[in-house]
């Protein structure tokens, strides 16, 4: 905690803000292990269920600015503590629907829809809360603390999956998980403090000079939801990976990301945004590759050991996204300038990813799931291309 405080300012909110990003991410640590696993072993959805799963998943994300839009008199603390409480009601329906695809995908809708209004309200707090000149570091140490709640969650379930192998207790742990959200949303709470607000948010806040995060979010989206949505389901529905193969698949990528978050945003301060956003997408190539093609290269067992070495390695490039929002904070005018733009990336982010979600699985069917992975990097090669064209300040 000492290293922690020197990246944020005293009199601010970010202890208990970091207890409640804490207690988030261990109840969805233990959703994310079970949740891939749960769909496909017990309600029975393929790959394209899983694309259709995610579009409804995302829509949330598409319409963001327009929701934060209809609430512009409320601050940052505000639309975060409602966040979270709107994640808790569609936690607690993943554990009382029956497994039917359109109850699970209406539970997957109401808890993206609060994960997603507090998805622009953490990056904004972590940002307000820091020293200046330590957005990227702070922004590190948030990322890593939510990891550690994703660590521990997927360790508890890699191991409860482990020990009981029949009769597998899904709801069990949606109710452990709906426990935690609930106390993450007490947390939430007891955030004091709000900030000013803005008028000109009750309208779509978009500026010319925001154009190229706009198109970066776009690129970004697209390459990263086709690992988020279907790097698990290609291990679980090709490579047949149990519930406690997948959960000790994503506590290793938490304890990599763990150590890596601070480390990416030391680097953003040190070496500025633009080489990051540049840099990541050479590494994201190679990632693309061995994910769509290990299983023509290696035997099926070394193919999937590549794959889950590849996924984790995605995870820790991802982190370069940091890199955009300490963009945005470097171009703004202003705190609230900074959230405006953050809530409209996140919708044009969105805009992309509902279609890669709702047509991945269409092309992994009948294209094949190498053809998938050759588009996410191409999309990666974009944003590189497109991120080497931003014309920066002194450092970044």
């Amino acid at each position: 905690m000492e290293k922690i405080k020197t990246a944020f300012k005293e009199n601010s909110q970010y202890k208990i803000f970091l207890y409640s990003i804490l207690a988030m991410g261990l109840s969805y640590g233990i959703y994310k292990g079970i949740i891939d696993n749960y769909l496909a072993e017990v309600a029975s959805m393929n790959e394209f269920d899983k694309g259709l799963s995610e579009f409804f998943r995302e829509m949330p994300g598409l319409f963001l600015v327009f929701i934060l839009a209809a609430f512009y008199t409320f601050s940052a603390e505000k639309l975060y503590k409602i966040g979270s409480i709107i994640m808790l009601a569609g936690m607690g329906l993943h554990s009382i629907v029956p497994p039917t695809r359109i109850m699970l995908i209406f539970a997957i809708f109401i808890f993206s829809l609060g994960d997603h209004i507090q998805l622009g309200m953490k990056s904004t707090l972590t940002l307000q809360y820091s020293k200046p000149g330590n957005g990227g570091t702070a922004l590190g140490y948030m990322n890593s603390v939510n990891q550690v709640g994703h660590l521990i969650g997927y360790l508890v379930v890699g191991a409860a999956f482990l020990i009981i192998t029949r009769n597998q207790p899904f709801k069990l742990f949606f109710w452990i998980s709906t426990a935690l959200c609930g106390i993450g949303a007490v947390l939430s709470l007891k955030i004091t403090g709000d900030t000013e607000t803005d008028k000109s948010r009750s309208r779509f806040y978009f500026r010319k000079k925001y154009t190229k995060y706009y198109m970066l979010e776009v690129f970004y989206g697209a390459r990263k939801q086709v690992f988020f949505t279907f790097g698990p389901y290609v291990l679980i529905l090709f490579y047949k990976a149990n519930t406690a193969v997948i959960s000790l698949l994503y506590a290793i990528s938490a304890i990599a990301c763990f150590f890596m978050a601070p480390i990416v945003g030391r680097i953003i301060d040190k070496f500025g945004y633009k080489i990051v956003m540049i840099m990541d997408t050479v590494i994201l190539v190679g990632v693309c590759f061995f994910y769509g093609f290990a299983h023509r290269i290696f035997p099926q067992n070394v193919a999937f050991i590549v794959c889950c070495a590849n996924y984790v390695l995605d995870s820790v490039i991802s982190l370069a996204s940091m890199a955009s929002s300490v963009y945005v904070q470097d171009i703004s005018e202003s705190d609230d300038e900074t959230r405006a733009t953050l809530s409209t990336g996140i919708s044009v982010n969105h805009m992309i990813t509902i279609l890669i979600a709702l047509f991945g699985g269409w092309i992994w069917q009948t294209l094949g799931m190498e053809t998938l992975f050759i588009i996410s990097a191409i999309l990666g090669l974009c944003n590189s291309a497109y991120a080497a064209t931003i014309k920066t300040t002194e450092k970044a």
